[in-house]
């Protein structure tokens, strides 16, 4: 029987905010094997991310609140033996994908652990603890999908694609880390919103996802789509109106850098994302 602190703290519905990357890759699939492209969301969404999330949790143990939880339960052993059991069957299923995917989600797995565990603890080093967030959830994810939803297997997965990936998920990351920052210096952990400060992380936020959004500009005009790129533009201006406001506020009081601001840019950021990538790829 699975105990409600275990259920709580695998945070399922987080997967969602991780979702328009694979929104994004299979949209790009020039022909998608559809049977691969629902187990590969399974993978990704209902054992890959919850797993990482539960067992960053047992490590921390935190007792303030963490993304999409404002009171979270203390884990327990069993919370560790279900992360596991999730990553031995994630991986099982990625062999039917590929052998390159299940490798991929090894390595996924691997690089997460490393993040969270005590003994390694990669998310206290501000720059390699951000670089291993974008890599892994941004474009190496990126890669796996479109390989692994593609008929062929194809290793040519477009590197303009990988790279706004990567960017997307680096201008999201430090904002979910905002409202951390006393907790995690406490825990001895420096991320890279605590060693910017408040101000500097919308600062390094704004001009990531201008990078972002300039090479999406880039990637779909290079295709002759200017015309999706403007769509998408257009599904995340809510999400640039919300950061100017939220921006403007925290300038004059950093008290505004809190919980319940952070979880309404991550959750209207998601939303308008998720949509911008799901029209695309229904526009085919």
């Amino acid at each position: 029987m699975l105990r409600r602190s275990t259920i709580q703290l695998l945070r399922f519905p987080f997967s969602f905010f991780l979702l328009p990357v694979y929104l994004f890759a299979l949209g790009q699939v020039p022909v998608v094997n559809a049977y691969h492209a629902w187990l590969i969301f399974g993978i990704l969404h209902l054992l890959v991310y919850p797993s990482s999330n539960g067992y960053n949790s047992y490590m921390d143990r935190d007792e303030g609140s963490i993304g999409g939880i404002k009171n979270p339960l203390q884990p327990t052993r069993q919370l560790f033996y279900v992360s596991i059991g999730m990553d031995v069957l994630a991986v099982l299923l990625s062999w039917l994908i590929s052998p390159l995917f299940a490798l991929g989600i090894v390595a996924y797995i691997l690089a997460s652990r490393a993040y969270s565990y005590r003994g390694i603890r990669l998310k206290k080093y501000p720059v390699v603890g951000y670089l291993t967030v974008v890599v892994f959830q941004g474009g190496v994810t990126f890669f796996l999908v479109y390989h692994g939803c593609s008929v062929d297997k194809t290793m040519a997965v477009p590197p303009a694609g990988i790279i706004a990936a990567s960017l997307l998920i680096g201008g999201f990351y430090p904002l979910t880390q905002i409202y951390q920052h006393d907790a995690d210096i406490k825990d001895g952990v420096h991320t890279i919103s605590s060693s910017l400060g408040y101000r500097g992380t919308f600062i390094f936020t704004a001009v990531i996802y201008s990078l972002a959004m300039a090479l999406l500009a880039y990637y779909f005009s290079n295709q002759g789509s200017l015309s999706k790129f403007l769509l998408l533009a257009t599904c995340m201006l809510p999400i640039l109106v919300y950061f100017c406001w939220w921006a403007a506020r925290v300038w004059k009081n950093e008290n505004v850098a809190d919980f319940t601001h952070t979880m309404r840019m991550n959750l209207l950021a998601s939303v308008c994302t998720n949509i911008g990538f799901l029209i695309l790829l229904t526009w085919r």
